[in-house]
């Protein structure tokens, strides 16, 4: 477990925004992963994704690491953020787009609005 907690602290430390997802962006493999995955690039906000599948320690270090059952998990700027019902609401909300701007996160704000219309 240290050597996955090392690698998770590694990870989120240099990286602004980290998914801890089933499959990846451009693969996702699960409809949760899907769903975040594609917000986050909809609104052009650039992630590091990190595939839970392909590294058991990890899959459960995250877990373990941010007491959060499942995955996916979002963090910015090393906090986790929550999962994909959290970040579904916080993307309607516009909690999401207030978290990108007081951490220095570029993202696309008219496709955030955009979102939001779809979904009004």
């Amino acid at each position: 477990m240290t050597d996955a907690k090392t690698k998770i602290e590694e990870t989120n430390k240099s990286n602004d925004v980290v998914l801890y997802m089933k499959g990846t962006k451009t693969m996702p493999q699960c409809g949760f992963s899907q769903r975040v995955a594609g917000v986050l690039t909809y609104m052009g906000v650039d992630f590091a994704d990190v595939n839970v599948l392909e590294d058991d320690a990890i899959r459960q270090g995250i877990k373990d690491y941010s007491d959060w059952p499942t995955i996916p998990q979002l963090y910015v700027k090393g906090e986790f953020v929550g999962g994909c019902d959290i970040i579904t609401e916080m993307t309607l909300s516009g909690e999401l787009d207030q978290m990108f701007e007081q951490n220095g996160v570029a993202y696309d704000k008219d496709a955030a609005d955009k979102i939001r219309e779809a979904n009004a």
